[in-house]
């Protein structure tokens, strides 16, 4: 084995036994040895996706809006892969999203039905069953907690007074904003949920597009300032 494959298996060892707190030696020259490996290039490589956040076109934004829809709706835009929360007088908060991923997309309009704080987890049954085929055993219920699926907030998503399975929640998992992961619910960065959730109230109206923003909405992107403002 050459010595630079030898040096990768050496690294991506290291720093998986690092980031996982799985490393059995405390000793002095085994922490000198990760902490030089920690420097190197190649350790970098190794690196979870938990350290990474998402790309910065899905920081929260407040943007120039144009909609018919009353303030205080939710337009979740999946094509886009943002979340809008209509202000009124031309303005709404831009709010990157994860969606649902290919075969578990969705659309149409809901309400928020009910609301919780660091929110218990109980997968669906099917999702247990599809992720057992896969060698996956996920839990019947999972208390709430920072290493929750359903993040630091939920909004439960009702049709007809009746729960659709499909949430607004946090992720401990932040590098998925902006992309198709999920199971068909909205997840967005805890600190994001938590600043919708306090904006959103049970009832409010939630419109779901999977074709883009034809003619529900036109994003304007943020408001430009200048010297003398405006």
């Amino acid at each position: 084995m050459k010595l630079s494959a030898t040096r990768s298996l050496l690294v991506a060892g290291a720093a998986f036994a690092v980031l996982t707190g799985t490393l059995l030696s405390t000793t002095a020259p085994a922490e000198a040895f990760v902490r030089s490996l920690q420097a190197s290039p190649e350790f970098q490589e190794y690196r979870p996706p938990a350290a990474r956040g998402p790309a910065a076109e899905f920081v929260r934004t407040q943007v120039r809006f144009e909609t018919s829809e009353r303030p205080g709706t939710i337009i979740v835009d999946t094509a886009s892969k943002y979340l809008y929360f209509v202000e009124g007088n031309g303005m709404a908060t831009r709010y990157g999203v994860g969606v649902g991923k290919e075969g578990f997309g969705w659309s149409g309009t809901v309400n928020i039905g009910r609301k919780a704080e660091w929110p218990g987890w109980t997968p669906p049954a099917s999702m247990r069953e599809r992720e057992r085929a896969r060698g996956i055993i996920l839990p019947a219920y999972m208390e709430g907690g920072p290493n929750n699926p359903l993040g630091a907030r939920a909004m439960y998503l009702y049709r007809g007074g009746r729960d659709t399975i499909y949430r607004i929640h946090g992720t401990n998992q932040p590098w998925t904003i902006g992309q198709n992961m999920s199971s068909g619910c909205i997840r967005m960065m805890n600190d994001d949920v938590a600043h919708l959730y306090e904006r959103a109230g049970v009832g409010t109206k939630v419109i779901v597009t999977a074709t883009g923003a034809g003619n529900l909405y036109s994003d304007l992107g943020a408001p430009q300032t200048g010297i003398f403002g405006g």
